[in-house]
């Protein structure tokens, strides 16, 4: 069979085989790859699930697959003879070979709906509301890795994805960070009406963005605005770790304001010698005023480290940061498999409306 991902005759029951481990599933009409391998108990990555981050970009090897929900907004760019496939928007046309990262770490963890009680709401920044989740009464407590999300499950069926900003509590508390979008239905009843004391309904533990703990590297962290919260439980997972490894940390946002947990971050340097923190704002003005580093946050670490052939680097934040720093970043030396991130800036449901709407199938 070719490598080509184009419209074709379903085969029966397609099959997946992953050319790492050889493992293998068989996917159902219409299903994606990553539902498949979902369903089938094994992680591949992922994190926006509308085609556009690039977190699950694999290569196919032989087979053929179509793209029937979204474009496949992530492969731009990419050239044909690299054969990418996106898993979260391929549908397999018949057998496939792939080659992908396997995140073995997530799969004995269970993903489960729960209902949780807001324990605490208390204002981050201008825009940012900090939450704290506690299960309801006689719900067992969700488990997770550092990293991971969840989503909040709304009446209508609809969901809205939240990383979550620290480790596994022993009470069970969950911590988000809540970035008010302007126009938002969700998160401005969140900003405006929320009230501790009431109940919400979500799903997880969702997304691949975990420590990776079999390296000796330096490590890189990357986050831009609400993207600190997940980068957040990470760092602080190996600093409980005691690791030795060296950390250097970027958080960039626009103001001072919005780099809400700033003192906390700084204070890492003091729990871990070998760990460095760096605030960098895109305003000028702003970064005066503060007396902080001014410039975009990808330009910052590349001052910085031009040369990242021998580190691990995480980055979290908006898509247009991170495409930015895949690209900039594998030029840099970083090989594409030690290069972790999450990306969702929407919904996967807005996400759709925006990408329809840049096709001109909607008006927005």
């Amino acid at each position: 069979m070719s490598a080509d991902c184009r419209r074709g005759d379903n085969a029966p029951v397609p099959i997946v085989i992953l050319n790492n481990s050889g493992r293998r599933f068989p996917a159902d009409p219409g299903e994606t790859v990553l539902e498949a391998a979902q369903r089938a108990g094994i992680a591949l990555p992922y994190s926006c699930r509308a085609g556009v981050c690039g977190s699950c970009k694999a290569t196919l090897l032989e087979g053929h697959c179509d793209y029937p929900r979204n474009p496949p907004v992530a492969l731009s760019g990419t050239s044909p003879g690299q054969h990418a496939v996106l898993l979260c928007q391929a549908v397999p046309r018949d057998d496939l070979v792939i080659e992908a990262r396997e995140v073995t770490s997530v799969e004995d963890i269970a993903r489960r709906q729960l209902d949780v009680v807001v324990a605490d709401k208390r204002p981050l920044a201008p825009e940012v509301v900090g939450l704290r989740l506690r299960p309801a009464p006689g719900e067992a407590r969700l488990n997770w890795l550092p990293g991971q999300y969840l989503d909040v499950l709304l009446e209508d069926g609809r969901r809205r994805p939240f990383s979550i900003a620290s480790g596994p509590q022993a009470d069970g508390v969950i911590e988000l960070h809540v970035r008010h979008v302007a126009g938002g239905g969700f998160t401005s009843w969140v900003n405006d009406a929320l009230q501790v004391g009431d109940t919400l309904r979500i799903e997880g533990p969702l997304g691949t963005f975990v420590p990776r703990e079999d390296s000796e590297r330096p490590m890189l962290f990357m986050a831009g605005g609400t993207g600190f919260a997940p980068v957040k439980a990470i760092v602080e997972h190996f600093i409980a770790l005691g690791t030795r490894r060296s950390m250097q940390v970027y958080w960039g946002a626009r103001s001072a304001a919005d780099l809400y947990l700033r003192s906390l971050a700084e204070s890492w340097e003091q729990a871990a010698h070998a760990l460095r923190f760096h605030s960098v704002l895109s305003d000028p003005e702003q970064a005066e005023q503060s007396g902080l580093r001014m410039g975009l946050i990808h330009e910052a670490v590349l001052e910085d480290q031009p040369d990242l052939s021998g580190h691990d680097v995480y980055m979290s934040g908006p898509p247009a940061m991170i495409d930015a720093g895949r690209k900039l970043f594998l030029d840099a030396g970083l090989p594409e498999d030690r290069l972790y991130y999450d990306s969702f800036d929407y919904a996967p449901d807005v996400l759709a409306q925006i990408l329809a709407g840049r096709a001109g199938l909607a008006d927005l």
